[in-house]
């Protein structure tokens, strides 16, 4: 998390100098088309050019900056490692992980043996296919005189370009879906904890594709706060359907301990870590609900009139899922997988809405100005959810900095500052102070309300 945390930051600073489908296509993981390998994609004349050609509409050199570059590139090497092999036996995966399709499916690109060409290979990890789509359909023809990017997406090609799909198939294994899961048990085993955001990550990593007016000609506009939006939206609908799954929610006779707040358990019994703000009593789990606090703050900037209802039925949810009434007193009244349902389907309206939403500047600073009132609010008390806060706030400061609505310079410089003491309160999730992080985002607000007028 560190390294995010720098990475944030530097992409705060960084950036001050510098349409919804009917249907939905099937992830890369479950296409039923053949992956050809990746080794397709690197000649020097496609994509392994050693810099960016011009006159191309593409930059030709995506496979060598994915190579040298991009962690994707060595998620397989990962599973031979020391820790990897040390997780594989406490799990009893007696193939190792490089081996166990529980691994390889985030680890590597991993279909059916009989969709794999001849030139596949699981050691490419993450490799173009495990994003683009398996290529069988469309890797002659994409580059033929006149073909679109439409066509390409027809033939099999996954549009990464729609906020929706793409925020899909990152989350599929950077939080998990009904198709790949890192579960308490692999956790438990030595797997690190899950830390992902969206926009974050996307715009952190080395970016083999350029945003420019070829790009949106081709492929539409690009806005990376509706991408986040979306991505907490995503994030948060996914825990709550596999949190509704028996199959899923469960494991023996416990509740899957992943979808719970890491930090509620995992500390010394003298740290009192318990406090009031979700009203369900001490000694409960709580649900990680570090997404849903993010997108409280958006449903709260982009539809103020069903804001409460929202809030309401979140807070419901958490009553249910500690066993309480919804007055907060014990005996459950409520069935917490039929209201984690129930919220689900809410949530997929909001995934609707923000697919088409336009985030101006004034809501960009609303949805800032939400994460500060929650703050207030004790409402970061848990590391997942300031963590989330922290990654949010950056987004959205760089983005309002590329449209020069930060203040300028001086407004940008002294977002910076704030940006970095904020991040200092995150070094260490186990020495994380709840009240250090908030007394941040309190200066921050003074920023943010200076800046705007």
């Amino acid at each position: 998390m560190k390294r995010i945390l720098s990475a944030c930051l530097m992409l705060a600073c960084g950036l001050v100098l510098a349409a919804s489908s009917s249907t939905s296509p099937v992830l890369p993981n479950a296409s039923p088309h053949q992956s050809v390998g990746t080794v397709n994609c690197a000649s020097s004349t496609c994509h392994g050019a050693v810099a960016p050609w011009t006159g191309s509409n593409v930059q030709q050199n995506e496979y060598t900056t994915w190579s040298r570059l991009d962690k994707h590139a060595k998620a397989y090497a990962v599973l031979l490692n020391a820790q990897s092999r040390s997780i594989a036996a406490k799990l009893g995966l007696k193939n190792g992980a490089e081996n166990a399709p529980e691994c390889l499916d985030c680890h590597a690109h991993n279909p059916p043996p009989a969709q794999r060409g001849e030139r596949h290979m699981l050691s490419d990890g993450v490799g173009c296919e495990a994003c683009h789509g398996p290529a069988d359909k469309w890797i002659r023809s994409h580059t033929a005189p006149g073909a679109t990017h439409a066509d390409n997406v027809a033939k099999g090609m996954y549009p990464t370009e729609k906020p929706v799909e793409q925020a899909k198939l990152c989350l599929s294994c950077h939080v998990g879906d009904n198709s790949r899961f890192v579960s308490h048990r692999i956790m438990g085993a030595g797997h690190p904890r899950l830390s992902f955001e969206l926009d974050t990550f996307a715009q952190l990593a080395p970016a083999h594709y350029k945003i420019d007016d070829d790009w949106h000609k081709r492929k539409g506009d690009y806005d990376s706060v509706r991408l986040w939006a979306i991505g907490q939206a995503l994030a948060s609908r996914n825990q709550l359907d596999a949190l509704a799954d028996p199959k899923r929610g469960r494991d023996g006779l416990f509740p899957e301990l992943a979808l719970f707040d890491c930090h509620a358990c995992h500390h010394p019994m003298s740290e009192r870590k318990w406090t009031p703000r979700l009203g369900v009593g001490p000694g409960r789990m709580r649900l990680n609900d570090s997404n849903l606090l993010m997108l409280r703050a958006i449903v709260r900037a982009t539809d103020p009139a069903g804001a409460n209802a929202f809030s309401a039925q979140v807070a419901q949810l958490h009553q249910a899922v500690a066993g309480n009434t919804a007055s907060g007193t014990a005996g459950r009244s409520a069935d917490p997988l039929a209201l984690a349902s129930a919220l689900s389907a809410t949530i997929q309206r909001y995934i609707d809405k923000l697919e088409q939403q336009r985030f101006t500047p004034l809501m960009q600073r609303a949805v800032l100005l939400g994460l500060i009132d929650e703050a207030r609010r004790q409402q970061f008390s848990d590391y997942a959810g300031a963590e989330q806060a922290y990654m949010a706030i950056s987004s959205l400061s760089s983005s309002l900095a590329k449209q020069g609505a930060l203040g300028g310079a001086a407004g940008v410089a002294e977002m910076n500052r704030k940006l970095a003491a904020l991040r200092v309160s995150l070094a260490n999730e186990d020495a994380f102070k709840p009240d250090v992080f908030a007394s941040g985002l309190q200066g921050l607000s003074r920023t943010i309300s200076l800046q705007a007028n």
